[in-house]
C-alpha cells in the first residue's frame, strides 16, 4: 500500500542547539503517545495507511508497522500484564489468557504509540499521525480518572560526557518548576511525576559539584531509585552502569542511552494539539545547557528561567 501522511497547517518544531553526537551522528528522538478509545489493531492499521510498511502482529494487544517511512511503529496496550509472553514478564502463566485480560484491561488502559529513534525534523510527521489517529476517533485530553496520558521523548545526547550530561541536568532543575506551570494542568497536573527531592536538587546545583560520571550516576540512582521523573535517566545510566545500577532500582526499566523526557500530557483527542509546544520547551532547557555562561546565572538565581 502505497504510504500517505495527512497534511496540516505548518508547525514549527525547532531544531536542537546540538544537532550532532559527538561521533557526528544525527541526534535523533524517539516518541511515546498514549492515547484512548481505538483499538490497538485499528490505530495501527491507521499507521500503516498514513506511513506505509507492513503490519505485524506481536500478539492480540500489541502490532507493529515495520519499515514505515518513518521506520518502524509500535501500538499497543500499556499495561505488561496484557503482553505476559514478553522476557521477564513476572507471571508467564497468563500467557493462554492474554486476549481476555487485555479485553478487561482496555476500558481502563491507554494505548500507546511507539516510534523508533526518528530525526527531530520528522516529529512534525508524528503530529500528523496523531491528527489521523483523531480523525478516526482517538481520544484523550491530558489523563483520565485513573492516570495520565503519557507523551514521552526518548532523546539521544549530544555527548556522554559528565560535564555535558550535568550541564543537561542542572539547566532542567532550574528550569522545572517553569515546565510544570506552563505544561499541566487539571487532572494531568495531580498524575505528574515528582519534582527531584530538595536535598539532591541542592548538590546538584552546588557550585562545587563536578562529578565523574560515574559519581553522577551513583548520586542520581541514590536520590531517585525510580522512574517517576520527568527527566527520568535511570535508562541512562542502567545502559553505562548495568550492574551499578540494576541492584538499586526495582520496576521496570529499559535500558536505553537515552534522555527520558515524560509529560503526564497527551491530549490527542484534542483538536489541533501538537507536539511542538511541548518539544519546543525541551530544547530550551538545552538551550540553556549549551550557554555556560546563562546557565551559571541561572543556577546562581534558583530560580525558572
Amino acid at each position: 500500500m502505497a504510504a500517505r501522511v495527512s497534511t496540516l497547517p505548518a508547525t514549527a518544531f525547532l531544531p536542537l542547539p546540538v544537532p550532532l553526537t559527538l561521533g557526528g551522528q544525527p541526534r535523533r528522538v524517539g516518541v511515546e503517545v498514549e492515547f484512548t478509545r481505538l483499538s490497538e489493531r485499528r490505530a495501527a492499521e491507521i499507521l500503516m495507511r498514513e506511513a506505509g510498511g507492513t503490519l505485524r502482529e506481536e500478539d492480540p494487544h500489541a502490532f507493529h508497522v515495520v519499515g514505515s517511512r518513518l521506520g518502524d511503529l509500535c501500538v499497543e496496550l500499556d499495561m505488561r500484564h496484557a503482553h505476559p509472553h514478553r522476557d521477564g514478564h513476572p507471571m508467564p502463566r497468563l500467557r493462554p489468557h492474554a486476549r481476555l485480560i487485555g479485553a478487561a484491561l482496555r476500558p481502563f488502559v491507554p494505548r500507546e504509540m511507539v516510534t523508533g529513534p526518528i530525526l527531530p525534523a520528522d516529529l512534525r510527521q508524528i503530529d500528523a499521525l496523531v491528527h489521523a489517529l483523531r480523525e478516526e476517533g482517538a481520544g484523550g485530553d491530558g489523563a483520565t480518572v485513573l492516570g495520565s496520558l503519557g507523551l514521552h521523548f526518548n532523546i539521544v545526547p549530544a555527548s556522554l560526557e559528565p560535564a555535558a550530561l550535568l550541564a543537561v541536568l542542572r539547566a532542567f532543575l532550574v528550569s522545572e518548576p517553569r515546565l510544570r506551570a506552563q505544561g499541566q494542568a487539571g487532572l494531568s497536573r495531580l498524575h505528574a511525576p515528582p519534582p527531584y527531592p530538595q536535598d539532591y536538587v541542592d548538590k546538584v546545583l552546588g557550585p562545587g559539584y563536578r562529578p565523574d560520571l560515574e559519581a553522577l550516576c551513583d548520586d542520581y540512582v541514590g536520590a531517585n531509585p525510580t522512574r517517576q521523573r520527568s527527566l527520568d535517566l535511570l535508562p541512562l545510566f542502567l545502559e553505562l552502569f548495568p550492574e551499578r545500577v540494576a541492584p538499586r532500582i526495582s520496576g521496570k526499566v529499559k535500558p536505553r542511552a537515552v534522555l527520558h523526557y515524560r509529560l503526564p500530557v497527551a491530549r490527542v483527542g484534542r483538536p489541533g494539539w501538537s507536539l511542538a509546544e511541548d518539544w519546543n520547551r525541551w530544547v530550551e532547557v538545552e538551550r540553556l545547557a549549551a550557554d555556560p555562561s546563562r546557565l551559571t546565572a541561572a543556577v546562581a538565581r534558583r530560580a525558572p528561567v
